[in-house]
């Protein structure tokens, strides 16, 4: 067979960034004021806990190392579990106006495209010096809540503190084992108490996720296939899993931005908020449903739509992230908005929170940098560094640049599957309809889990069923895969 010339998929990143108006290059300015940065325990108030001996761990990706927090929990009286999330203290290094912060703020997030990664910040800070990576002392933020036994939560306080984490986990390697599936990972295994001290977080978690889905939050499983890459060139496409060690990270992560945003309530202050009022198109969810049979209120009802979505999940698991696509593109994305600190929270449908933001992540996300900064003013009693109107200007660009970071993800994706898929145009392949409407029919394959438009054979296609489908094009340039469909399987 033909082997195809090679595609610069790095280039085709960088063409996309400038295309959804990200600059992918960091100006020399700033990077020369970045590079005489020097990592030191800088701006740490008269009131910084020292928290270094307390067995602090992350959970992240293999190869993440711009870790943004650290957990720990210890158990109280009567049932409690009392956590506490270290955030990498940011502001320190990366003070407003200054030419890292400008460039933040106008890309607003890194952009993770599978085949190469635009940051928010260097390297040199991100990955260094305001990384929560083992083996160095570093400022942090720590974010305390209780979690009852009932699953619900008591917010604690929030401090400055120097931290220090003990051992960088793997999502992969904890879920399986806390799954029963492998042995004990060897760096929990092998510092004394770390078993325990997972184990502690993982109760938690189970118990905050049972508290949100009993109020209706949505459990969507959508697939998003990621290129993986060896020698740049595109081997496969595999699906992250979501596990039982990431469920630890989202729950608490979650338990911590609900502290944040009812500190900053207390506090009098104006706040970036995290919502999705109500589902967008309501009545095409009810529609969905109704074609699995399902009669869902006229009004939106989460705990409905929740019960519904359990239901499908366990009567179709395969078929179910195409359901939870579905829902997804129906519900609408979240969004930033500003919030006077007079005015009732929003309140964000699918996680079944009603007081939400970003506020753990500073090293990737720029919304989480302005609420940092916000925090660190009510602790230094310090006048508030944004105005209302300035969150407004804010929350408005940085849901723009979000919405635009997706975008780039996803045809990065779609270019990584047309050259994967390159060589093997003629071949026929099992799949799935996982969109039918008058914009396109859209197939993901079984194996690998690669997503294309049915350009002939359309006729009488719904979504969820499974078809053969016939490779007849790939532009990896334009992120285009296209099939033939020759029958229903």
């Amino acid at each position: 067979m033909k082997r195809h010339q090679h595609v610069d998929l790095i280039a085709i990143a960088w063409e996309a960034m400038e295309r959804f108006g990200f600059n992918p290059e960091f100006p020399k300015s700033l990077l020369h004021e970045v590079n005489t940065i020097q990592p030191a325990l800088r701006d740490r108030g008269t009131d910084t806990r020292d928290l270094r001996s307390l067995l602090w761990s992350s959970i992240d990706n293999f190869d993440s190392m711009d870790l943004d927090q650290i957990e720990y929990c210890e158990e109280g009286n009567d049932g409690e579990v009392h956590v506490k999330i270290a955030i990498a203290d940011v502001d320190a290094y990366v003070p407003k106006h200054s030419f890292a912060d400008q460039y933040a703020a106008h890309n607003g997030t890194s952009v993770y495209t599978g085949i190469v990664t635009f940051p928010m910040l260097p390297d040199h800070l991100s990955k260094g010096i305001t990384s929560l990576l083992p083996g160095q002392d570093c400022m942090a933020v720590v974010i305390e809540y209780s979690v009852l036994p009932d699953g619900s939560t008591r917010p604690g306080s929030l401090y400055r503190a120097i931290v220090a984490n003990k051992a960088k986990l793997i999502y992969e390697e904890v879920g399986e084992w806390l799954e029963g599936t492998r042995e004990i990972p060897p760096p929990v295994s092998s510092l004394p108490g770390l078993e325990g001290q997972i184990r502690i977080q993982h109760e938690a978690a189970q118990r905050l996720r049972r508290h949100r889905m009993k109020h209706g939050a949505l459990d969507l499983r959508t697939i998003e296939a990621e290129p993986v890459v060896e020698e740049g060139r595109v081997r496969d496409l595999v699906v992250q899993r979501q596990d039982l060690a990431r469920q630890v990270i989202e729950e608490f992560m979650v338990a911590a931005n609900g502290t944040t945003v009812a500190y900053l309530e207390d506090a009098g202050l104006p706040m970036i908020e995290r919502v999705v009022v109500t589902p967008k198109y309501w009545d095409g969810i009810v529609e969905t449903a109704a074609k699995y049979g399902w009669k869902l209120p006229k009004k939106p009802d989460a705990k409905e739509l929740s019960l519904f979505l359990d239901s499908e999940r366990e009567r179709d698991p395969e078929t179910f992230p195409d359901l939870s696509l579905t829902i997804v593109k129906l519900m609408g994305p979240g969004e930033y908005i500003a919030r006077d600190p007079h005015r009732k929270p929003v309140g964000h449908f699918a996680l079944a929170v009603t007081d939400y933001t970003h506020s753990t992540a500073p090293n990737r996300r720029y919304t989480d940098l302005i609420i940092q900064r916000l925090v660190k003013s009510v602790l230094d009693k310090q006048h508030c560094p944004y105005t209302y109107e300035d969150l407004q200007e804010e929350s408005a660009w940085l849901s723009d640049r979000e919405k635009k970071s997706k975008k780039v993800e996803r045809f990065m994706r779609k270019a990584a599957a047309a050259v994967l898929l390159h060589d093997r145009v003629g071949e026929i392949f099992e799949g799935f309809v996982t969109g039918a409407s008058e914009k396109g029919t859209y197939v993901r394959l079984s194996t690998p889990p690669a997503e294309g438009k049915v350009m002939r054979g359309t006729k009488c296609l719904k979504v969820g069923q499974k078809v053969e489908v016939r490779l007849i094009h790939t532009d990896p340039r334009r992120g285009f895969v296209d099939f033939e469909c020759m029958g229903h399987v």
